[in-house]
């Protein structure tokens, strides 16, 4: 049997955990989304921390009949970025599990955080970016953020270069989803939505200011529509155009400015095929010349997957 990795991920709606071998490969991939009560927008923290706590010993079950060989480490995410303060209680659910299989095991236990995750899972579902340095958009309801990222022995070291002044790209896409009766989260129904919608075309502002981004603007704009009897499948699709022109308009720049080419799209937003094709059609243009790294879409949402690989380099003395 062969030696395993643990990740495990503990976030605002999924709980997750997967395991990798020590070649890398991925052997299991085990989540639960979180429950949100119908025409809520999110979870307060303490219900989050309550159904990680009742999700772990199931899908930990479950990861084992996947993956059987012997656990030599343990890996987390532990906050949401990696940075001084950044702290959500429900990643205390992941960290305290990990680090007592770590103590029963007596395995070595590494933290990370999600946002490393994302970009992990991201780069090894994309098979890139190749370079050292490199520029990211994490793309979920709880972050938006463009990101230069450099790859250091441990991690990850990463600058945040713009962010959502307001809502988050997700928040944007969930409140106009949950206003139309969708389900939460509302990203994959909205998209069908969007997709299957008529010729219909309508508008939303796309509102940036250097390299960060508004959506509170755009997001009443949206309900605004639907109030007035908008069709809902364009009011759909202009959600998802309005996210696409704002991030075309902060990457562009951030592309002249830093000379770094090779953009990766993390999150579950990310995941979105408007938003991709706008973005592959409008910034790998020769005019801009950028080149574009989207991960496939069950490891673009929130997963371990990352956090279990970030782990395995760490006890590899590898590089991400």
């Amino acid at each position: 049997m062969q030696e395993l990795v643990i990740g495990i991920d503990t976030s605002c709606y999924t709980t997750s955990v997967a395991a990798v071998t020590a070649a890398g490969t991925v052997r299991a991939d085990v989540r639960q989304v979180l429950s949100v009560p119908e025409g809520e927008i999110g979870l307060r923290q303490q219900a989050a921390l309550f159904q990680h706590w009742q999700n772990l010993p199931v899908l930990l079950g479950r990861l084992r009949k996947e993956a059987r060989g012997p656990i030599i480490a343990v890996a987390y995410s532990g906050s949401p970025r990696k940075e001084a303060g950044s702290y959500l209680p429900v990643f205390t659910a992941g960290a305290n599990l990990a680090n007592s299989l770590g103590a029963a095991l007596q395995v070595p236990v590494y933290s990370f955080s999600h946002q490393e995750g994302h970009l992990a899972a991201g780069e090894f579902g994309a098979g890139g970016p190749a370079g050292a340095s490199f520029l990211a958009v994490h793309l979920s309801g709880g972050t938006t953020e463009l990101l230069k990222v450099e790859r250091w022995a441990c991690g990850y070291k990463i600058s945040v270069l713009g962010k959502s002044l307001d809502l988050n790209a997700g928040q944007f896409v969930d409140r106009v989803g949950v206003a139309l009766g969708l389900p939460f989260p509302a990203g994959r129904h909205l998209e069908e939505l969007a997709v299957s919608a008529g010729e219909t075309e309508l508008s939303l502002p796309s509102v940036v200011r250097g390299y960060d981004l508004s959506f509170a603007g755009p997001t009443s704009a949206a309900l605004r529509l639907l109030e007035r009897g908008a069709e809902k499948g364009a009011v759909a699709r202009a959600v998802f155009r309005s996210i696409a022109k704002a991030l075309e308009k902060i990457l562009r720049p951030a592309v002249l400015t830093t000379g770094l080419r090779e953009i990766l799209l993390v999150g579950g937003v990310a995941s979105n095929s408007l938003i991709r094709e706008r973005l592959v059609e409008r910034l790998e243009h020769p005019a801009v010349g950028a080149r574009l790294f989207f991960a496939p879409p069950h490891l673009s949402t929130d997963n371990a997957v990352g956090i279990a690989r970030l782990g395995r380099a760490i006890l590899k003395g590898e590089m991400p």
